[in-house]
Order: structure tokens, then sequence, then C-alpha cells
């Protein structure tokens, strides 16, 4: 006997229009959301850092004509508009702490000097004491600076192994003293140093180097720096045996008749590959031994950087030159090649080729070569890289390009040239220092550095 089956209830399909105004009703609300957050991501964009815009609605934007020009509608800076607004409100807010301890007559609180390739560090020292960031009140301060130079060390002949344990001796005394380094670990204190000295002084005593902020005119990723903590110091040679250059604007293709420069000696690869390959050209001038000054007319060794369109730049032992800071000034689209402090290369070590103090030579994808000044560079991080967008007023090369140097240069047409130099004259300020310093110049940009890195200091 069969159990009776239930009738089977035919399947009901939705109508066709039914799911039509379904698919239409998702395609609606998905374009809808896309178009929301295109918009705000745009909004986002032309927005200040939220970090900014919370603490600013009170600041008066108040800039003379000459600043709004120079800072908004300048294309030497990544962001113009967010560099003007953040650095109005470092110049009001922000304030350094310099802790007082050491004798100032051994190796603190005073700069060795302020004249030479490594000047930098000396009106650092100074600028900060005539600068309005200075306080005297560690609780109101946002860094706190370690006034300790390597450099002063080194005029009075310390050996390196003293030289650590003296770093490490002064900050164990402020660790003990004071409870500010304890807070973060460091991480809100910094110290500078523009001679490869410090950092050989500074690396024996890693709390320091891997907690606190270097300020440093070696800013080579070989010698354990690190971009977003880290900052490079520009290697600045001051007193300019001449007035700056960049005036011939107008005619800087008629009166620049070189088209790149380079005398030094044969103590980086780089080097010795840019003067085997091109110092028996007709149209760039290569030297591989320095200028003779004894011999050679006065000052003729900074005189043909205003002859020169490009101002090649190699490096040598460090990764740092002041052969940048020099092309700059004296308005030579800087044409710079550099080298890693210790490179490693097929058939040698890193003792073949011995680097010279004013230069490098790095191993990195990428290298940079300033207009009237190129750079070639492996583990260089370019001093304010971060603020200044130096392809407006440089190349980017790879290392191995040394070999297609001449050609490279010949391509770029007058008009960028012009664009280049013009660009070039726009910078020279940020690399320079004084005493008072002035505003834009070489020491606030340190201190806009110093500012960004702050912010993400949490305690």
């Amino acid at each position: 006997m069969s159990a009776n089956k239930p009738p089977q209830l035919p399947l009901l399909s939705p109508p066709s229009h039914t799911l039509c105004s379904l698919q239409t009703s998702l395609l609606s609300l998905a374009i809808l959301t896309l178009l929301s957050f295109t918009y705000l991501s745009l909004k986002s964009l032309h927005s200040p850092p939220s970090f900014f815009s919370q603490n600013t609605s009170s600041i008066p934007l108040v800039f003379t004509q000459d600043e709004s020009v120079f800072v908004v509608h300048s294309n030497v800076f990544h962001s113009p508009n967010i560099f003007h607004l953040n650095y109005l409100e470092m110049e009001q807010k922000f304030k350094i702490y310099i802790y007082p301890d050491g004798d100032p007559n051994t190796f603190y609180q005073t700069p060795r000097k302020l004249t030479g390739k490594y000047a930098s560090e000396g009106y650092f020292f100074q600028n900060i004491r005539e600068s309005s960031f200075l306080t005297q009140d560690p609780d109101q301060a946002h860094l706190f600076f370690i006034p300790i130079s390597c450099h002063k060390m080194r005029g009075k002949g310390t050996s390196y192994e003293n030289m650590t344990i003296i770093v490490k001796d002064y900050l164990d005394g402020l660790i003990g003293k004071y409870p500010y380094w304890n807070r973060t670990l460091g991480a809100d204190h910094f110290f500078v140093t523009c001679h490869d000295v410090g950092v050989r002084a500074t690396e024996g005593v890693p709390f320091l180097v891997k907690n606190a902020i270097r300020v440093v005119c070696s800013p080579s990723y070989d010698v354990s720096f690190i971009p977003h903590k880290d900052v490079a110091l520009p290697q600045v040679l001051q007193p300019f045996a001449l007035p700056r250059g960049g005036n011939d604007m107008e005619n800087s293709l008629i009166c620049r008749k070189t088209l790149g420069f380079w005398a030094g000696h044969r103590n980086s690869k780089i080097r010795v590959i840019l003067a085997r390959v091109w110092e028996n050209d007709t149209e760039l001038d290569i030297s591989n031994n320095r200028i003779n000054r004894a011999t050679a007319q006065p000052l003729a060794y900074q005189k043909r950087f205003y002859k020169t369109k490009f101002c090649i730049c190699p490096g040598g032992s460090q990764v740092n030159s002041a052969r940048i800071a020099d092309s700059i000034h004296y308005g030579c689209v800087p044409e710079v090649c550099l080298r890693v402090q210790y490179l490693q290369y097929s058939g040698g070590n890193s003792s073949s080729y011995p680097l010279g103090d004013d230069e490098v030579l790095n191993t990195s994808s990428d290298r940079v070569i300033t207009l009237d000044e190129v750079i070639l560079s492996d583990y260089y991080d370019l001093p304010f890289n971060d603020i200044l967008d130096w392809r407006k007023f440089a190349v980017v090369l790879k290392e191995n390009d040394v070999y297609q140097l001449k050609q490279i240069l010949k391509n770029i047409s007058d008009e960028e040239f012009v664009s280049l130099h013009k660009n070039l004259v726009k910078v020279q300020k940020h690399f320079h220092w004084n005493s008072p310093p002035i505003k834009y110049d070489a020491f606030h940009m340190v201190m806009y550095e110093l500012w960004l890195r702050h912010h993400v200091i949490k305690y």
C-alpha cells in the first residue's frame, strides 16, 4: 500500500521586472558609495594633516606678500601649502630644552668653530641659543638637545675608544639625573654631528643611536641612518669664498659654456670610473686631481662653478659632500656622483678605494643628480628630502649611468635646464647658515625636520 504523496507545487520564479529592479538598486547604491569615498579622498588631499588642523584654528595665518609668493606658489616643495602652514605653527609653538650639564671648555655646549666643511655643527649649536625655540623650562619642551660635540673631541685628539666612553658616561649621567630620557627611552632627544668622527663615536652607544634622533651630515643607510627618525644635516662649507651665483639666469645658457665640471682625488670607485671615462672629454671638465691652489689663479676652483651648467659631485669616504652646497651656492646645477662609505665590489674589498671626507658613492637602485649638480648615490638621504622636491632642481640617475653621463646631460633641453636652474636659485637660502638665524635658512629647515618628527612621539 503506497503512501499518498503530497502534490508538488510548482517553483515560482520572481518576475523578471523584480530582478531588474533589485539589480538597479544595488548598482545605484554601489555608485553612490564610490562617489562618496572619492569625494572624501579628494577632500583629504587638500586638507592639512589632523595634527595640524586640530591645533591651529586660533593661529592667524599672516604672511608677507613675498613669503606667500615664495612658499605657496613655489614648486620646489612637495606640498607648499602644508609646509606654509606647519612652518608657521612651528615658529609659534616649537620649544627645545638644552641640557645644561657638561664643562663648556671640553666637549659640551659650545661649537669648536664656525668655519670649514663641518661648520654646520657649530652653527646649529650657536643658532639654537640665538633662536626663540630655546626654553629654560623642560616641562614646556617638545624635544631635548644633547649638546655633546664629537667634533671638539676630534680637535683635542681624543681617540675613538675614549670618545665612545665620554659619550656613554655623559648620557648615563643625564639619564640618572633627569627623568626625561626614561619617559620615551630617548625618542624625544636628539644630538647633532657633522663629522664622520661623530658617527664612529656614537656607534659605540647603541641605545643612543637606536632611540634618539640623529642630526648628521653622514645620512647613509650604510651606517644605520633611519630616514623617518633621523635628519640629514646639510654639510656647508662656510664662509663661501665668492658671492652667491645664479644671477645669470637670463643668460645662463650663454655664460655657462662648460657642460660638466669636477676636480678631485680618485679616492672612491665612482671617482675612478668618472675620471677614467671622461677626463679627456672636450665638453666635460674632469680633473682627477685637485686644483693646485699654489700655482693656479686665486679662487680658480670656485670660479669654475660659475662657468658650468652641471657640477659633478662624486662621493668619497662619506655619503655627504660639501660640493652639493657649493654647487647650489654658486648657481651650478649640482651634478653629484656619490658613493657608499664601505663599498664591496667584484675584484676587491671596501679598502681598495679609500673614501674621502667630503663625498660618497651609494649602491642603491637610484641616484640623484641635481641639475647644476649631478648626484649619483645609493644609501644617501638628501638634506630636506621630505620637504624639497629634488627632482625640480636635480636629475635622478642610476649609478652605472656614469658611463652615459655626457649624453644624459646633453639630452636635457635648454628649456628644462633653465627651469632647473631657476629652481636651484630658489633653494639657495635653505642651504645657507646665518648668525643670528633668519627665516627659511638651513637652521630653520633643520628645525622644521625636527618639528615633523616630534609629532610621532607619545608619552
